[in-house]
């Protein structure tokens, strides 16, 4: 069909209309199957980490095994490790404390990181507990060498993996002796330590008189979000709704 001027008539609005239509099902389609696969992926996370939080409360409350020697610290890894309940057997090395800055139930103050030499001569760094901020900064002296000897100290708690860096906005500073994180890698190279355990412990609270004096263990925080019941409702809502915007293209079509 010619136009008047003698030019190619424009195309009709009704298959201008129909392409519209395929082209807005084709992306209620894959919008409606991508909705689904999230929603699956997150069923897939919510058994994961509700796997995750039973094995972690059953390491926090079973009965402490000897912390990973020298010759198993290669294999330590979160999913393996991390809370399980450990104690180790040594005694501690003065001179070589850090105060690393921590915000607890009792307010904002710093936790106490000390090293902790093993029968077996290594060197491990153990969380103490919380310690007030009045307290003072530790007076650092060349700590003695970490050697076998007869064990005089003990300390129970739970295995935990370094917090590498620093904390939110705040990198560490090992210049000025300032930590934000128990980067106990770094902790020990500013101490000159030498190698220490990957890992360091939290130690439980005092059991004999919890939360007497200072400094204050056993305050260790076991919580995981677990959002992803929600997350894939909300997928498979938005899936939905692909779903039926297409019905509606798809009956808009046939009347048409």
């Amino acid at each position: 069909m010619m136009s008047p001027a003698g030019g190619a008539a424009p195309p009709r609005p009704a298959v201008r209309s129909s392409l519209a239509r395929w082209l807005a099902a084709a992306c209620a389609i894959v919008m409606c199957l991508g909705f689904a696969a999230l929603g699956t992926w997150q069923l897939y996370r919510l058994q994961w980490k509700v796997a995750l939080i039973e094995r972690v409360e059953q390491r926090v409350h079973a009965a402490p095994l000897a912390a990973p020697g020298v010759s198993a610290w290669a294999a330590v890894s979160k999913d393996a490790d991390e809370y399980r309940h450990v104690y180790l057997r040594g005694h501690f090395l003065d001179g070589a404390d850090a105060l690393v800055q921590a915000t607890t139930v009792h307010g904002s103050g710093f936790w106490l990181i000390s090293p902790f030499c093993t029968a077996e001569g290594a060197i491990v760094m153990v969380n103490r507990g919380f310690v007030a901020p009045a307290r003072s900064r530790p007076q650092l002296s060349a700590p003695p060498a970490c050697t076998p000897a007869p064990s005089t100290d003990s300390v129970t708690g739970l295995l935990r993996l370094p917090e590498v860096g620093g904390g939110y906005l705040r990198d560490n500073d090992p210049q000025a002796d300032r930590w934000y994180s128990r980067d106990v890698a770094a902790i020990a190279a500013a101490r000159k330590l030498g190698p220490v355990a990957p890992f360091f412990i939290d130690r439980e609270a005092d059991q004999t008189a919890p939360g007497a004096h200072e400094p204050i263990g056993g305050l260790t925080v076991v919580s995981f979000t677990n959002n992803h019941l929600v997350y894939a409702l909300t997928w498979y809502a938005l899936a939905l709704g692909a779903a039926f915007g297409l019905w509606l293209l798809l009956r808009a079509g046939r009347r048409a």
